[in-house]
Order: C-alpha cells, then sequence, then structure tokens
C-alpha cells in the first residue's frame, strides 16, 4: 500500500515520463519511416502516371534488351555509346508502353493468346525474321521450329542437361521478342481504333483531288524582306510581347531544363611525352618482329587491340578504320612504327600469316566429360572408332545425353572477343581448317569434344595479326601541372563573370551550353560528367561548381548556371524566345511596309514600277507550297492565295510570305497531265492523310502522363 501510495504521490511525474517514452517511441519510428520512404525515393528512376518507376525494373530491362543485341550481333559487349543509346530506346519503350497500355486498358483493348498464336502461324511479321526459327530454305518463320525448341527446352531444362545453358540464350531471347510482339499488337489495334475514328467523305476527296492535281501558272512580282534595312525597323517591348501572345504555344518546353557557361579543359601530352612514347614503341617494334610468341609483347605494351592468335577479317579491326583499311593489303611481316592523327595513336602491325577460310562453318558435336582427362580421352576414342566404323552420330550424342544440333558458326562469334583460351583457339582452328564431314576428336582441359564440320560458306581473306595500337597520353606530371594549374584558377574565380572576364588570361575558353535536361548522358558530350550533371540539378542559378576531373581522366571542367528553365511555357523576355520574337516582329513590321508600297497595284506591270521582281512560277498546287525563286524562299500562304483565285484575275491583295510579300496574275490553270479521278482511291489516300494528321497522338498521350525522368542520377 505504501509503494502503490507513492507512485500516486508521483503520478504527474510518472504520467509525463510515459509520454516522453510515448513520444521517443513514436519518433524513432516515424524517423525510420521518413528513412524508409527516402531511401525508396532515392531507388526511383522517375515516374509515369503517377507511378513511381524503380532502377530495379529500369535494369532489368536494360539487360534484357543488352541480351538480345548481344544474342542477335553475336558480341559480348557494347561500346559505352551503344549502351546510352540502349538505354534511351528503354526509357522511351517504357513510357511508351506504361502509356498506351493505360489508356488501352480505359477502352478494353488487351492482346489475347489466339491473336499472339495467330500472328505464329502466319509467321510474317518481320518481328519473328529475326529469331532462330527461321527456315533455311524458305527463309520464313516456322512456327513448328519454334513449338520444337521449347519442347527441347523445357526437357533439357527438367532433365538438367549441360545444352541448358546454350539453350538459355536462345529461350531468353525468344522471351524478349514476344513480349514486343505483343506490346506491337496492342499498338496496332489501338491505332486501328483511333484510324476507325478518322473518316473521308466524297466532298472531301474530291477538294483532296483538287488541291492535289490542279496546277497554276503565275506572273508573280516579289519585293523581299531583305530589300528593308532592319535599321529603319523600330520594335518595342509591347511588339514583343503581343508576338508572344500569339506564338506562345511553339515556346512551351515538356521538361526542365539548364543553361550553363563552363571551362573544359584537355589535358594533352606534352613534346617529351611524346617523345618517350616513340622511343618505347620503337623498342616494341624491335621486339615484336623476332618474338616467337606476339601474345607475350602485346600483354606488356598495353595495346588497345587484344591479341587472339586466330585469323580474322578485316571487320574485326572495324573500330579502328586505320588498321581495318590496310590489314588486307599488308604482307607478311612486320610495319614500322606509325602515327594515326585521328585517335592520337602510334600504331605496328606484324602479320604472322593471310589465308583464304570460311566466315560460316555448319558444325556439330559430342562433348565427352569424365572424372579423368584420361578416362575422357579413353570414350573420345571408343565414340571416333564408333562413327569411322558407320555409326549414326545423332544416336551416339543421344546416349550421352546431348543432341548434336546442327549449328552455324560466324566469324562474328570470336573475331571481336577481347581474350581467347587456349581451348577456344584449338576449337575455333578445327572449325576453320575442319575437312567437311570428316569428324575431329580434340583432347581440350575440360574434356574431350568430338567435332563434325557440315559445311562452310563465304570464304574471305583472313589475317593473323599482333597489333600494337598505343595512345600518345600524357604523363602522371603533365597531368599534375595542369591540374594545379586548373584548381588554382577555379578557387579564385569564384562567379560567372569573373570566370568570363579571367579565362582566357589564364589560356582557358568559357563555353556556352543552352537547354541541358535530365536526359542528357554527358555535359558537351564529355564522359564521365555524371557527378557534375547531378550537381547541376541540384544548383541554383549562379551557383559555380567544384572543379570536376571528366572524360578518360584527360578533361578538367567547372560549370556555372546562368538559367533555370522551369516545365511549361518560356517568358517572353528569355534570350532565345527574344531573339525568335525580334525576327518575327521585324518581318511583320518590314510586310507592312511593303504591303504598303503594294497598295492599289492592280497589274504586274503597276508592281514592277514600284521596285517588284517579276518572275514566272509553274506548277503550283495548294497542296504543295510554292518555291519562289527571287526571294529563295518556300511560300504556302501564296499557294493558298494562287489556288483561290481564277484564272485570268489579278490577287485581291498583297500576300504576306515567309521572306517577302507577293502579287501575281494567274495566267492559267489546268489538271496535271494524266491525273484520273478515282473515288475510292482518293478517299482511302485522304483518310490516310488525315490519319497522319492524328498520328501523333502517342506524344500527345506522354504530355499528359506527366513523365519524370531522373535516371541523370544512377547512369
Amino acid at each position: 500500500m505504501a509503494a502503490l501510495g507513492k507512485i500516486r504521490s508521483r503520478g504527474g511525474i510518472l504520467v509525463a515520463a510515459i509520454g516522453l517514452a510515448l513520444f521517443a517511441f513514436l519518433a524513432e519510428e516515424g524517423f525510420r519511416s521518413c528513412n524508409g520512404i527516402k531511401g525508396e525515393a532515392r531507388q526511383q528512376i522517375g515516374q509515369i502516371l503517377g507511378e513511381n518507376i524503380s532502377v530495379q525494373d529500369y535494369q532489368k530491362l536494360i539487360d534484357e534488351y543488352q541480351s538480345a543485341i548481344k544474342f542477335t550481333m553475336q558480341r559480348d559487349n557494347l561500346t559505352e555509346q551503344e549502351l546510352n543509346q540502349v538505354k534511351d530506346q528503354v526509357w522511351q519503350q517504357l513510357v511508351s508502353n506504361r502509356v498506351l497500355q493505360a489508356d488501352a486498358e480505359k477502352v478494353g483493348l488487351t492482346v489475347t493468346e489466339k491473336e499472339i498464336q495467330n500472328v505464329l502461324n502466319d509467321g510474317t511479321n518481320p518481328m519473328l525474321a529475326q529469331t532462330p526459327f527461321v527456315n533455311q530454305q524458305t527463309g520464313r518463320f516456322d512456327v513448328n521450329a519454334l513449338k520444337q525448341f521449347i519442347d527441347s527446352y523445357n526437357k533439357a531444362k527438367a532433365s538438367k542437361s549441360p545444352q541448358l545453358d546454350q539453350m538459355q540464350a536462345i529461350y531468353d531471347y525468344w522471351l524478349f521478342i514476344e513480349k514486343n510482339l505483343r506490346t506491337q499488337l496492342l499498338g496496332q489495334k489501338y491505332q486501328a481504333l483511333l484510324a476507325g475514328c478518322v473518316l473521308s467523305n466524297k466532298a472531301e476527296a474530291k477538294m483532296a483531288f483538287k488541291d492535289n492535281n490542279e496546277e497554276s501558272q503565275v506572273q508573280l512580282a516579289s519585293l523581299a524582306y531583305s530589300s528593308v534595312k532592319d535599321a529603319d525597323v523600330k520594335i518595342t517591348d509591347d511588339d514583343l510581347k503581343a508576338k508572344y501572345e500569339e506564338l506562345k504555344p511553339a515556346f512551351r518546353q515538356n521538361v526542365e531544363t539548364r543553361d550553363i557557361k563552363f571551362v573544359d579543359f584537355q589535358i594533352k601530352a606534352s613534346a617529351a611525352d611524346r617523345n618517350e612514347i616513340v622511343k618505347e614503341m620503337d623498342d616494341l617494334q624491335k621486339q615484336l618482329a623476332t618474338a616467337a610468341d606476339p601474345a607475350t609483347i602485346i600483354s606488356k605494351s598495353g595495346s588497345e587491340i587484344p591479341y587472339i592468335g586466330l585469323p580474322v577479317s578485316s571487320k574485326a579491326y572495324q573500330q579502328y578504320p586505320d588498321i581495318a583499311s590496310k590489314i588486307d593489303s599488308l604482307a607478311v611481316g612486320t610495319t614500322g612504327v606509325t602515327e594515326n592523327k585521328q585517335d592520337n595513336t602510334l600504331n605496328i602491325i606484324r602479320v604472322l600469316s593471310k589465308e583464304q577460310l570460311p566466315d560460316s562453318v555448319q558444325f556439330r558435336q559430342i562433348q565427352v566429360a569424365a572424372s579423368t582427362a584420361d578416362e575422357a580421352r579413353v570414350k573420345a576414342d571408343s565414340i571416333q572408332k564408333a562413327l569411322a566404323g558407320g555409326a549414326d552420330f545423332e544416336a551416339l550424342a543421344k546416349r550421352y545425353g546431348q543432341t548434336a544440333e546442327k549449328v552455324w558458326f560466324t566469324g562474328q562469334q570470336y573475331e571481336f572477343a577481347p581474350t581467347m583460351s587456349q581451348d577456344n583457339r584449338t576449337f575455333v582452328n578445327a572449325l576453320l581448317n575442319g575437312e567437311v564431314n570428316a569428324t575431329q576428336n580434340l583432347a581440350l582441359a575440360q574434356g574431350n569434344i568430338i567435332l563434325q564440320v557440315l559445311d562452310k560458306k563465304a570464304m574471305t581473306t583472313k589475317t593473323t595479326a599482333a597489333v600494337i595500337k598505343k595512345l600518345i597520353d600524357f604523363s602522371k606530371n603533365t597531368r599534375s601541372n595542369a591540374y594545379n594549374k586548373f584548381s588554382e584558377f577555379v578557387a579564385k574565380n569564384t562567379t560567372v563573370t569573373e570566370l568570363e572576364k579571367n579565362a582566357a588570361k589564364a589560356g582557358y575558353h568559357v563555353q556556352s551550353l543552352n537547354d541541358i535536361s535530365t536526359a542528357e548522358h554527358y555535359i558537351a558530350g564529355i564522359r564521365g560528367t555524371r557527378d557534375a550533371l547531378k550537381w547541376l540539378f541540384e544548383a541554383k542559378q549562379g551557383d559555380m561548381s567544384p572543379l570536376y576531373e571528366c572524360g578518360d581522366n584527360d578533361h578538367l571542367m567547372v560549370i556555372a548556371l546562368t538559367a533555370v528553365h522551369p516545365q511549361g511555357y518560356r517568358a517572353w523576355d528569355d534570350a532565345q524566345v527574344k531573339e525568335i520574337l525580334k525576327r518575327e516582329v521585324m518581318k511583320d513590321k518590314k510586310a507592312e511596309k511593303l504591303m504598303a508600297q503594294l497598295k492599289g497595284v492592280n497589274s504586274i506591270a503597276a508592281a514592277q514600277s514600284k521596285g517588284a521582281k517579276v518572275s514566272t512560277v509553274n506548277q503550283i498546287t495548294f497542296s504543295a507550297p510554292a518555291f519562289v525563286q527571287a526571294t529563295g524562299s518556300v511560300e504556302p500562304a501564296l499557294s493558298g492565295a494562287v489556288a483561290g483565285t481564277a484564272a485570268g484575275k489579278f490577287s485581291k491583295a498583297p500576300v504576306k510570305g515567309n521572306a517577302g510579300v507577293y502579287v501575281f496574275q494567274v495566267d492559267k490553270k489546268a489538271m496535271r497531265a494524266g491525273s484520273k479521278y478515282d473515288e475510292t482511291l482518293t478517299m482511302q489516300q485522304t483518310a490516310q492523310m488525315n490519319m497522319q494528321l492524328v498520328g501523333n497522338f502517342m506524344q500527345d498521350l506522354i504530355l499528359k502522363a506527366k513523365v519524370v525522368d531522373n535516371r541523370y542520377l544512377f547512369f
């Protein structure tokens, strides 16, 4: 009881303590929740239709697309530029697909399994021609070949067959094709639905036929805007504001952009650096010319081009045009050290051999694995003896759990390899040099392979060569001196005004770049500027960036953010907008002067007396804008005015065009020779033309989807 009384006497303190504890608990949970939300936000690469897109989902799509490209091109890697193109294409496709699916769902559009099967059975969709399931004899997609493959894949997966890894790449590629096929069909159905809303009638068809085929010949009098001096035209802010309201839709931007001024300094090799590299290459040339194994010399040299020790076609060097252009014409031997100014390299080529070899080889194989190399060799010998005795290749393969599938091997599959193991080298040489229908027993580190070459195609010159290509690069000392100097410049110039004032004195050049968006991969096309992009879209107008080291460790950069253009309409006094407005207002005011000059003119002669240039213009139609030689401009307004003026009549009023003011006399009108009205065909053509006018529906849907692109934060 005493204890209970003591607790009661301190009830207020206890309640407060409990309250604080509860608050602390809630605060901690809230803090964790906020951190969780922030962490989740940091994983969002953007938004489409208000839905967050995670970086993991986006990366998965990139990986799928990359795998598909590598499969079709038979390449192991993509260049950085190619990968950036993939990232952009995947994002654009992701946005389009999400927007299309959302709108299609509203109207109940779907793609059924039956529709997919119909496309496969038909086999004419161009996408299907890019699959491995094309009949070599007919050149058409074979749905039965697809069914057989999927059945074999499922069996291999269930039995965990050694062939599964090879089949997996084909299966994944098919899934990629099938997914894109569904998207394509949905888009076609949506477009067909939209096309059903765009109709044409007989009256419209007749007008369209006339607009396309009625040709006019006119006597044209032209007064070019260039005949009025700019200095004689006064433009006020009120003029610009009025023109802005007239043209405002043209100044809408769908994403935020930013303008910068920046200094980019590229570090280059000094004369001393160059001399040192030349000396090194001269020594390497002597070593390469006499080396029994070029691989050691190439590895030591740090050459940009790897040595794989196999005969390759000139296509293998397509990334290096200077090598590709001369490799076929070089005789066996070693070149001297040559410079390529285009890629700033020194080069040595040693040609070891030249042969006429196939670029495509069809083969089949039986892989022989065992617990020991001797056991594998014994098994392989027995298989080869059985084949020599007339045994069936496929039957033997099945005995060892394999299909002995006939496969085509092409030069692309090995010529771009960055490295080549001895086993792979042995295998490729056996394919290239193997006699058709003969069997070979290849002893490799992982076991034996019984190989049979079945066919050879596309005989071409292949060269085994060792190439040393080395960049004429700067030394550590040269880079250190350049960095210290640039760092000092950045530290002393902390505003855009100081940057512009002092850059030239320090030997640097200030550049401008406008309208950078978050969709950019680089700043000014310079690699390795992702950190600079992150800074740019977090900075405020007038901010100066820190020093960035970018490029291939050979660029130093500092940036000043000079303007931010939010999503929406650019202001009338924006520098770029203002320049456009000035040009348009200048044109309007010159047109006013010239139209006043031609006021009351009712003949070509009268117009000529006012200073107009006279010419004959033929074959003017309403649907095709007329080109006026006298002003050097295409003039749609003139085509419309001519179409509305009867033969033998003079223009009702001067026509304001893009490059001048015009009056004209219509000499004659006639239907184009050979034109014949086909009502059904013309109605179809008109409907197609109308469909083209609404064909930008996807852009409109995307605009309404409020897409947010934050990829620059991750890639």
